[in-house]
């Protein structure tokens, strides 16, 4: 559909109207502290400058427990990292020590003890001396607003920690941010933390936070962002009762992450609406959002060598009343120090889990040999080709629209040869009591490696915008009948699925028997040698299979996703998998046995085996037979890459998302 007649039927809807329905394609009508561009492809897109990773977290040290060990290899690699804290942290002001007389309270303090563990952690990350001075500074932000905004440079490394120092709590407000994002009348004056450059408060409403982020967004322009989870597990029963330890009631999370990830989202919204307005160019970004307390509730993911890495961090940020920092004010936030990460009962930094797993980007090949690449840029569907077969070099990103997007695609291929792609689109994030909405959206192929049809949607199978708001990353598998099956993580810690029949007609959303156990998101779908169609995912207690839609016996426990491949037999499913805290890779009985393969994260497998992945210290690594390769040159890979089994030159290769917003292909 031309851009064109999309806002032609957009233009005439007031912007009290929730949405129109146009083709089959849901456009959302946004209020403007809302608003995003307009899903219609053919937007220029940015050219790429040089990466720079920006996150939003709700409180100093959300990053070094929920982001880490990504924003360490990145910032190993070279990338500038800027990290903006939205509240002060100052929580009830209390600096203690377990075993020590109780703290007196200080919240000015305590939030600068903070700040200043901030520093020590991330000039040792730099590998510098943990008590090496920063510059420290006040900068203007958008609507006349100041932060602090702290610098250090190490080795052509850079790191700058920015702090909006919004308060935790007021008299009236036991959670002010959340309260930020629902109330259309509410204002909250900024703290002063002891010692800071910035010696005036400021006030932020709702709108003036959105604009405030989205003009940092604009002026650091970056090419990666994290964020934490704006739409967090439901939890019942027994896990519920997790609130007393400061998750909000019935979700698994801070509510203060919550909200800090939902303004990040709406400033992203407004960042590319901004700047497409007009005609710009979209910016060139891609996004991960980070699970936080839900880690305490899963299998821990991390083996001991990543685990003591990320722990490590924490170290410096905790500190000790005993160190000569130079701030009065403490050198660090205690509570965390020394071994208290680790022996948390809590377990936090025991896991390292993204809000929508999956490899990045869609790979498919042209009739001519080239490589095909699609992936989420600038919260719109992207699209690259190889420059010639075999190649390795893409060309500029075509926008294909469809935004704003959450940065996972699942995609099937037809038995005719055409690529269906699949989104969850944030068809609203509105806050103040507006409407929160998601939807599974389809992109379909008109005819093999020819152009696509209008964006469609395919509705959620969650009824109401708090269960929709749940839903995970769609996965989808085409089988020998022509049929193909769409899937999805539900609410209820389940899974959905619809089916297209083989004439391109779409069933209705239904749910999977229950596995008698809670799912994590992150599913592998594959088909079998005698047409069946297999559906895993890693619960709480062991892999879930399905078999057909109906359900199979468990297996062993994962702490991450699976990878999966048709075995030796025409009913026979290899799956391979690193149990919970181990690096080794295991494989399901019966299937010989699992090559040496260390690291953690992700799996890709194919027939030989191929296997693709993360080594321990973050590097994308290929074993394809006896021979393992590591890639170590070109630039940092984001998320997950995708395993191209066979290749245009006969060989397996690998192709990913880099730190630079382009997609890179490595072909050992």
């Amino acid at each position: 559909m031309a851009r064109r007649t999309l806002l032609a039927g957009a233009a005439g809807v007031t912007a009290a109207a929730a949405s129109v329905t146009l083709a089959g394609c849901s456009v959302p009508v946004p209020p403007p502290a809302a608003r995003s561009a307009d899903p219609a492809p053919g937007r220029p897109i940015a050219a790429g400058g040089r990466a720079l990773l920006l996150q939003v977290a709700a409180h100093p040290d959300d990053d070094l427990y929920f982001m880490n060990p990504d924003t360490q290899r990145l910032l190993d690699a070279g990338v500038p990292v800027v990290t903006v804290y939205v509240t002060a942290g100052e929580h009830n002001g209390k600096n203690g020590v377990a075993g020590m007389p109780p703290a007196k309270p200080d919240k000015a303090a305590y939030s600068a003890a903070r700040h200043q563990g901030l520093r020590q952690a991330y000039a040792e990350a730099l590998g510098l001396d943990r008590f090496t001075p920063w510059k420290r500074r006040t900068v203007g932000l958008a609507a006349g607003r100041h932060a602090e905004a702290d610098t250090l440079e190490h080795a052509g490394r850079r790191v700058e920690l920015v702090f909006l120092n919004l308060p935790m709590h007021t008299p009236h407000r036991s959670m002010a941010v959340p309260a930020l994002w629902e109330d259309r009348a509410l204002e909250l004056t900024t703290h002063l933390s002891a010692g800071s450059p910035v010696t005036r408060s400021d006030t932020y409403d709702h709108d003036r936070l959105v604009e405030v982020l989205a003009g940092l967004f604009a002026t650091y322009r970056p090419t990666v962002v994290h964020t934490l989870d704006p739409d967090p597990d439901i939890q019942h029963g027994s896990l519920a009762s997790a609130q007393r330890d400061s998750e909000q009631p019935g979700y698994s999370d801070h509510g203060d992450h919550t909200a800090v990830a939902c303004f990040a989202w709406a400033a992203l919204l407004r960042w590319v609406a901004d700047a497409t307005a007009g005609g710009g160019p979209v910016p060139a970004f891609t996004t991960t959002a980070f699970r936080g307390y839900y880690n305490r509730h899963w299998p821990k993911n991390l083996p001991p060598r990543v685990l003591a890495e990320k722990a490590a961090h924490l170290v410096p940020y905790g500190g000790d009343p005993a160190w000569d920092c130079g701030d009065p004010s403490g050198c660090g936030d205690y509570g965390q120090g020394g071994n208290r990460p680790l022996s948390n009962r809590k377990g936090w930094v025991r896991a390292t889990h993204h809000r929508w797993p999956g490899a990045r980007p869609v790979l498919a090949a042209e009739r001519d040999g080239r490589l095909t690449a699609y992936g989420v840029l600038g919260l719109r569907v992207a699209r690259w080709r190889e420059t010639a077969p075999a190649s390795g070099v893409w060309g500029e990103p075509e926008d294909l629209g469809g935004g704003p997007l959450v940065p996972a695609l699942g995609s099937a291929t037809t038995a005719d040869g055409r690529l269906l792609l699949f989104g969850v689109r944030i068809a609203a994030l509105t806050g103040r009591g507006g409407p929160d909405r998601r939807e599974v959206m389809l992109l379909e192929q008109r005819s093999p490696g020819g152009p696509f049809d209008a964006w469609r949607g395919l509705g959620n199978p969650e009824r109401g915008d708090d269960r929709g708001r749940r839903i995970g990353a769609p996965v989808a598998v085409a089988a020998p009948d022509g049929r193909v099956r769409l899937f999805v993580r539900n609410a209820d810690k389940g899974v959905s699925a619809r089916i297209r029949s083989a004439e391109g007609r779409w069933g209705p959303w239904r749910t999977l028997p229950e596995a008698g156990d809670d799912i994590q998101d992150g599913l592998t779908a594959l088909v079998d040698g005698a047409g069946r169609t297999h559906l895993l995912a890693a619960g709480r207690t062991a892999v879930r299979h399905w078999v057909d839609g109906a359900l199979a016996a468990p297996l062993p426990l994962s702490g991450d996703p699976v990878a999966a491949v048709p075995g030796p037999g025409p009913r026979d499913v290899a799956v391979y998998y690193r149990a919970p805290a181990e690096g080794r890779l295991r494989v399901t009985p019966g299937s010989g046995a699992a090559p040496a393969f260390e690291g953690y994260g992700g799996l890709a497998a194919a027939p030989g085996p191929v296997l693709l992945g993360l080594d321990p210290r973050g590097r994308v690594q290929l074993r394809h037979g006896d021979r393992l390769s590591v890639r170590t040159r070109g630039v940092t890979a984001v998320g997950d890459p995708v395993l191209h089994p066979g290749g245009t030159a006969g060989g397996a290769l690998a192709v990913g998302m880099g730190a630079d917003a382009r997609p890179w292909l490595w072909r050992p």
